[in-house]
Formats: C-alpha cells, structure tokens, sequence
C-alpha cells in the first residue's frame, strides 16, 4: 500500500468522520474492550483487511448534519 491509497472508497468521506487503526492480528484479538466502546461512542467498524501482518480496520459515524 502507498502512502497516498486510503484502505476505504473515497466517497466513504463524503458522508462519514473516518478512523483508521493499525495493528497486529495478536492486538487485535485483545482489543474486545476498546471496540465495543468505539460502538458505544457511535463508530461502527466499516472494514477489517489483512495488510502483511498488519491488521486495518476502518471506523466511520455519520459526519454531523449528515442524515442517518
């Protein structure tokens, strides 16, 4: 991946506040806590890819006056 190419469609930002995580498979398993609080919060996760041994994973909430 370049580091101008986005995990997620361009359009994705026209409607959503985006949040890209990175990590490792191991990480990710232990993260159960800190994503079920992201859902609290109202970010859904959007996208989980393997990238290598890296683990990206795409939050998105509706940006603010967008509808629902």
């Amino acid at each position: 991946m370049t580091s101008t190419s986005k995990p997620y469609p361009a359009q994705w930002e026209l409607v959503a506040d985006l949040r890209v995580f990175r990590t490792t498979t191991q990480e990710w398993e232990k993260l159960i806590v800190w994503r079920a609080d992201m859902r609290k919060r109202g970010w859904k996760l959007l996208r989980v890819a393997s990238e290598g041994t890296e683990m990206v994973a795409v939050f998105g909430r509706n940006k603010a006056g967008s509808a629902p």
